[in-house]
């Protein structure tokens, strides 16, 4: 499939740039997504490819609801919703709400998170726990990664440290933690080429040395852990993932609803439907709608 592309040339001139949401709302990206490509949406229909690329490319805060996205599209509001609650059963979007815990306020604000990478249920059960998750092993891995890319490169500007394909190959998931652990690449360059001996016998073993013994300590994890509530796609009813596969709640499929239960309810999970009570308790005049 060719990849779809939206020229600025066949959206109104009164719609760009694209409107920005109230402070708190709009798109919001998910973490942990592969680096851009050409073909990241090739797997969707051209309608769908389209609008998935338009919204990627947008900034965070950006308005993508419908009657926004209607605006700046060549597409009516019908068709984008349309479109819309695919990218969701794709794995590319989820709506619902968030509270950070702590934060001394009650409100539970309205958030649609978009990702390029397409995710399973199973990796956006876990970043609605307030998990990050690392990767998706349905997802191919780039042939080189940036990792790979850094290394390769080193012996353009040090030349002592010059290091073959397969180097770079068995040293790249060694600086891939450097990565997951927020080093940047000025901070891995520094790291690996200052100081050098003269001459150095061998580049990969220093290289190697040098990303062991000086790998940064894992992130300080955030003292508020993020509360959240994903929503059905078509009637917006709060609720965990786990009963929202592909986003969409049970009765929304056509399934028979679950026998009640006559046990009394864990704390957990009496805990969960509080969250989602609270969560649908919010006006829903405040919520932009997707």
């Amino acid at each position: 499939m060719a990849e779809a592309k939206l020229s600025p040339a066949f959206l109104p001139a009164h719609a760009l740039p694209h409107p920005m949401a109230n402070p708190g709302y709009g798109k919001r990206a998910a973490p942990g997504q592969l680096p851009r490509t050409a073909h990241d949406f090739a797997h969707l229909p051209s309608r769908e490819a389209a609008v998935a690329a338009y919204i990627d490319r947008l900034p965070g805060g950006a308005d993508i609801s419908v009657k926004t996205l209607a605006t700046t599209l060549p597409y009516g509001q019908c068709a984008l919703r349309t479109a819309l609650n695919n990218l969701q059963r794709a794995g590319h979007l989820r709506r619902g709400r968030e509270h950070l815990a702590d934060s001394g306020s009650p409100r539970w604000i309205t958030r649609t998170w978009f990702s390029r990478t397409a995710r399973d249920d199973d990796w956006w059960a876990a970043f609605t726990r307030g998990d990050v998750p690392r990767g998706q092993p349905d997802c191919p891995a780039p042939t080189r990664s940036r990792a790979y890319i850094l290394l390769a490169a080193l012996g353009r500007t040090t030349p002592a440290l010059s290091l073959s394909a397969a180097s770079c190959a068995d040293l790249a998931p060694l600086l891939t933690e450097w990565f997951v652990r927020g080093a940047t690449d000025d901070h891995v360059l520094q790291a690996l080429t200052s100081g050098l001996p003269t001459p150095v016998h061998s580049p990969a073993a220093l290289v190697r040395t040098r990303l062991t013994s000086k790998l940064p300590p894992e992130p300080v994890p955030p003292t508020r852990r993020p509360l959240r509530v994903m929503e059905c796609a078509k009637c917006g009813t709060p609720g965990r993932p786990e009963a929202l596969p592909g986003g969409v709640c049970g009765a929304c499929r056509g399934e028979a609803a679950p026998p009640r239960h006559t046990a009394p309810l864990p704390t957990s999970a009496v805990h969960a439907h509080a969250a989602a009570a609270r969560a649908a308790m919010v006006d829903r005049r405040e919520r932009p709608r997707v």
